[in-house]
């Protein structure tokens, strides 16, 4: 029985609807048929008992409206569907629950080709993979298009793909000329069913950049304290129209969020779109700033505008829950950096840029670093932000070098430098300055790299900034390193060293600690050197700096090798070498090649390090 809990017209079956046509069912004649709801119920269930009987409860609305149609005896099975979770038949009833996922690529693909030609479907491959992607396994999405194309013959696949490709007009492709198939009907039901909260959660969460979101930035979005939203995220999750597919993100279906947003601009308003855009943007802003902060001193001191009313950022508590933070928002900080720019929200553009890249450093996401700084280059240039733009042209030029693009990573770190010494900001000529002693000395320019380090440390000082004048020292040690000064590289360390100290900046310990070991490699103490790389790797492992840790060992096997110990040098370089496959570095070739001419190493012998 079809009890049409979610049906375009609204007329769900009642109970006792539903127990008399199963009474009539039986041939039941009307004078036996008892006149309440419970004896006819009890009617129904001792007309099964001596039998085995299969019940399908299609399209339940919740577990009352099914519970009276549940047989009493084990002979016989009911199969209960429903948009909702019947938890409660669970809890009382024994069910079990069975919930019910979209179709693999795999399936759908099999479910296009069962509905149209052979010779088709290989034909055009490509419109078949799109159409595939865009319905997202969704069975109906996929019906549609199928049925659409097969009383279509002459309109090739990539013309249905274009159309799913636009999102304007994506549910208008899925349009099976009446409202059982029609996807934008379909989700209607469902969406009509919904409290007035859950409803306007539902349109917001189509504004939102995606591809999933926290409970924390449900909040922020709908502007509402975060204990106000967990009454809608539950029932947005127990009526299907989300996902809780990790513990506290949620995530919905593509043409759902198409729904959502398509509701979103026929039921709010221009003004109310944007300002839940605003507070969005100024969720993932903040809390990027609040994770930022935890992970060292900050090269770029963003001072963001006062947020938007009830927005509630996130804090994590300490450097591990920052990062772990981070890793699980990247994509949507990604997205949001793109919406930001879409919109007009320039100034978040480029400020979420700099809150990211502590973390793109961190996991070598280089192309993203420079990425998102080029769109906040754009984007300052349109607000004439003349202090984003030289954020981001330096943070272009260190990815730039990072990349193995010296020449362009100058270009960028002059106009840097011109545009902060215009609007005086000194802190930001100095890291100018060490990072033009980065790329001079990187294009074999050491004596001009070093004058720029020494002019960054000079610039530190003056600004009092103890961590970053003592990175600034570590980068001249690193110049004399470059000139065959070691003991001069070695006392600048020591200063850095000395500096540093409980400034938080363990990124720049570390590094100094890996220029210490250079030097003491080159003077043949391969002890202190070897001990050096140990505290520089252990360092960066403790960040979670997976390409320097890769680097650092990579010289300790190095430094090992040199003095005769064989075994520890391969133990290093295989526990280089498995972090440079798992970041697939340009560098694992050879490192690989290296191993093998030295140890005669069979590389898969590498073994991933434990990491805290």
């Amino acid at each position: 029985m079809n009890l049409r809990g979610f049906d375009p017209g609204g007329t769900v079956v009642d109970p006792a609807e539903a127990v008399r046509g199963f009474l009539d069912a039986f041939a039941v004649p009307a004078a036996r048929v008892p006149p309440s709801l419970e004896a006819q119920a009890a009617l129904y269930r001792s007309l099964l008992a001596d039998r085995r009987v299969l019940i399908v409860l299609d399209n339940a609305r919740d577990a009352e409206q099914v519970r009276p149609l549940l047989p009493g005896t084990p002979g016989c099975l009911a199969l209960v569907t429903s948009r909702n979770r019947l938890t409660s038949l669970a809890a009382v009833e024994g069910a079990r629950l069975l919930s019910v996922g979209v179709l693999s690529p795999d399936e759908s693909r099999s479910l296009l080709a069962d509905r149209l030609d052979a010779d088709r479907i290989a034909a055009e491959s490509d419109a078949v993979a799109e159409i595939v992607a865009r319905c997202a396994g969704l069975p109906l999405a996929l019906a549609v298009l199928a049925a659409r194309a097969a009383a279509e013959p002459r309109v090739p696949l990539a013309t249905l793909a274009d159309e799913l490709r636009e999102s304007g007009s994506r549910l208008d492709a899925l349009d099976g000329g009446d409202s059982a198939t029609q996807v934008r009907a379909v989700f209607s039901w469902s969406y009509a069913s919904l409290d007035p909260a859950a409803q306007r959660l539902f349109r917001l969460l189509g504004l939102h950049p995606g591809p999933d979101i926290s409970a924390a930035a449900a909040a922020s979005l709908a502007g509402v304290a975060p204990p106000q939203v967990r009454a809608p995220l539950a029932e947005l999750t127990r009526t299907h129209l989300l996902s809780e597919h990790l513990p506290g993100r949620y995530a919905s279906h593509d043409l759902l969020s198409a729904y959502a947003a398509e509701l979103a601009r026929t039921e709010d308003s221009d003004a109310d779109r944007r300002q839940v855009t605003h507070r969005a943007l100024d969720h993932y802003l903040l809390s990027a700033l609040n994770a930022q902060r935890l992970l060292g001193p900050p090269a770029d001191p963003v001072l963001p505008s006062p947020a938007q009313p009830e927005v509630t950022p996130e804090e994590p508590a300490d450097r591990e829950r920052a990062m772990a933070w981070f890793t699980a928002e990247h994509p949507v900080l990604l997205a949001a950096v793109d919406q930001a720019a879409q919109e007009g929200f320039d100034v978040h553009v480029w400020q979420l840029a700099a809150a990211l890249t502590p973390f793109h450093q961190r996991k070598a996401l280089w192309s993203d670093w420079a990425g998102t700084h080029m769109a906040g280059l754009a984007a300052a240039r349109r607000a004439g932000d003349e202090a984003g733009q030289a954020c981001a042209h330096r943070n272009i030029g260190n990815a730039e070098a990072t990349l193995g693009r010296p020449a362009e990573a100058r270009t960028h770190l002059e106009r840097a430098a011109r545009l902060y010494e215009r609007i005086g900001d000194r802190l930001g000529v100095a890291h100018t300055h060490l990072a033009l002693g980065r790329v001079s000395t990187q294009q074999g320019r050491v004596p001009e790299g070093m004058r720029h380090s020494q002019r960054a440390v000079q610039g530190f000082r003056a600004a009092g900034d103890r961590a970053w004048q003592a990175l600034a020292l570590n980068n001249v040690g690193w110049d004399h390193v470059q000139l065959g000064e070691y003991r001069h590289a070695i006392d600048h360390c020591e200063q850095a060293l000395a500096l540093i100290g409980d400034t938080g900046h363990v990124s720049g310990e570390a590094h100094t600690w890996d220029t210490l070991g250079v030097a003491h490699h080159h003077l043949g103490e391969h002890s202190e050197a070897a001990a050096s790389y140990e505290k520089a790797a252990a360092l960066f492992h403790h960040i979670g700096d997976l390409y320097y840790e890769a680097d650092i060992l990579a010289h300790l096997g190095d430094c090992h090798y040199a003095a005769r110990n064989p075994r520890d040098a391969r133990d290093a370089w295989t526990r280089s070498l498995a972090l440079f496959e798992q970041l697939d570095h340009r560098d694992t070739a050879a490192l690989r090649a290296r191993i093998e001419h030295h140890l005669h190493l069979d590389p898969s012998d590498a073994v991933l390090p434990d990491r805290d």
